[in-house]
């Protein structure tokens, strides 16, 4: 009996773009696709009813941005794992894309063997991240403060995990150097993406009071 299929929702306002994408999911055992949209206003609208597992989101849609549309999304589907798609690697966009709730991202124009694994990956509970993204992670939970830092601030082997990753090592590598596996390493990572998601969240909260 084959496994159920992950479901995937697509937002990109590139029609020939977002119709690759649906035509390879679609193509492909074990995915599925089950709604593609041209715009954010009407993802928002529309997406929390699908209740996907996985949503690819560009980040530069026309009106409401990509990153915008991740922080609407992600908090009435806290469940449901982003990806953010991405035209160049500027750490600065990804980085926000990621504080506003994406677990990952990819190049557009990427194989489709590369968007099928980065799914499967996401949706297993795992996290890809840079060297240039895991550097910008240290430097923001060593700038900003928490009120609650017992609780929010990273652990002494999410620290380490991060350092790893800011100098290029990979998962694998990383899991060998700490003699853990590669599981465990992913776990770190899916933990490190949640409290930048609750520390973004905190210092919108914060914010918005000092008005």
């Amino acid at each position: 009996m084959n496994p159920k299929p992950i479901k995937v929702a697509i937002i990109e306002d590139n029609d020939p773009l977002r119709e690759a994408y649906v035509a390879i999911l679609n193509g492909t055992e074990g995915f599925r696709c089950i709604g593609d949209f041209r715009t954010g206003e009407a993802a928002i609208e529309k997406i929390p009813r699908l209740q996907p597992e996985v949503v690819l989101v560009d980040i530069g849609l026309p009106k409401l941005s990509g990153i915008d549309c991740i922080r609407e999304l992600k908090g009435l589907l806290n469940e449901t794992q982003f990806l953010a798609l991405t035209i160049n690697q500027d750490p600065q966009t990804i980085f926000q894309a990621l504080e506003a709730g994406a677990s990952g991202y990819l190049l557009k124009r990427q194989r489709p063997a590369k968007i099928l694994e980065a799914i499967e990956e996401v949706h297993g509970g795992g996290a890809p991240m840079s060297s240039a993204i895991a550097r910008l992670v240290v430097q923001t939970f060593h700038e900003r403060g928490h009120t609650r830092r017992e609780q929010e601030g990273l652990t002494k082997r999410e620290h380490e995990i991060l350092e790893h990753l800011a100098k290029g090592s990979r998962s694998k590598e990383i899991a060998e150097q700490l003699r853990v596996s590669v599981d465990t390493v992913h776990t770190h990572l899916r933990h490190i993406y949640e409290k930048l998601h609750v520390h973004s969240r905190a210092a919108a909260v914060a914010k918005h009071l000092r008005r």
